[in-house]
């Protein structure tokens, strides 16, 4: 995946511009920087959600936005998407809302889904779960619902916005470990949008630094290199926070 030339915004209003970046695929990328600084807007731009005011997203060479309308759809049905919250629908079971795409978007039967529901359940250790509704279980689990449900039609590329947000310290540990799990099990790609420093370190093969007041990025790497070595001292500053 390539960002050139991009930016970002809503209205004749740039949140960030002149980004130019490229994702490996199989990486964990993360996006960080402060708050308002346009994370979540660029993730909505990479998923399909904000048409972005310039430049060009990329997927596998191919111009996202750019493309036919029935070309963008074909190629979001190849992302999958785990949102702040987790979005559940709160009237349906877990199993439910992880079977959800798989009736919209394939022909498989009840049975083939059923049995892909509990797999994938199972997957994000909610196995024996799927009887329960969001209201039932943890923040934390409703985030591990919510990854299964982004996974149901196996994506080449999972996003995360602020996976850690609103969780206790150990439920955060645990979804990073599930992530970086997932990597290594599904070969996916995956873009995860945070601030949270423990996660950036524990995930994070890669990073871009957004900033709020230049309204670009900084610099891209390995968070860990930057945090010691970034020529910006914002970022030095950002991922050496609370340091002693």
């Amino acid at each position: 995946m390539r960002l050139e030339g991009l930016s970002v915004g809503y209205g004749a209003r740039a949140v960030q511009r002149d980004l130019d970046l490229e994702i490996r695929r199989g990486d964990i990328f993360v996006i960080m920087g402060g708050s308002g600084c346009g994370k979540s807007t660029l993730m909505r731009a990479m998923t399909g959600l904000l048409a972005p005011l310039a430049g060009r997203i990329l997927f596998d060479d191919e111009s996202f936005w750019e493309a036919s309308p029935a070309a963008r759809e074909r190629r979001i049905r190849r992302h999958g998407v785990m949102y702040q919250g987790g979005a559940l629908w709160s009237s349906m079971t877990l199993e439910e809302n992880v079977a959800l795409p798989l009736q919209q978007y394939t022909d498989l039967g009840p049975r083939q889904v059923c049995e892909l529901v509990d797999y994938k359940l199972a997957l994000v250790g909610l196995g024996g779960c799927g009887a329960l509704y969001p209201a039932e279980i943890s923040g934390g689990m409703r985030k591990r619902a919510g990854v299964a449900r982004a996974m149901a039609l196996d994506p080449e590329v999972l996003f995360f916005d602020e996976p850690s947000a609103g969780l206790d310290p150990l439920s955060a540990c645990l979804l990073d470990e599930l992530i970086v799990e997932l990597k290594h099990s599904l070969g996916a790609t995956m873009v995860v949008v945070t601030h949270d420093l423990a996660s950036i370190f524990a995930i994070a093969d890669e990073a871009v630094f957004l900033d709020a007041e230049r309204g670009t990025m900084l610099t891209t790497g390995d968070p860990r290199w930057l945090r010691d070595h970034a020529a910006d001292a914002r970022v030095r500053a950002f991922l050496r926070r609370g340091a002693a």
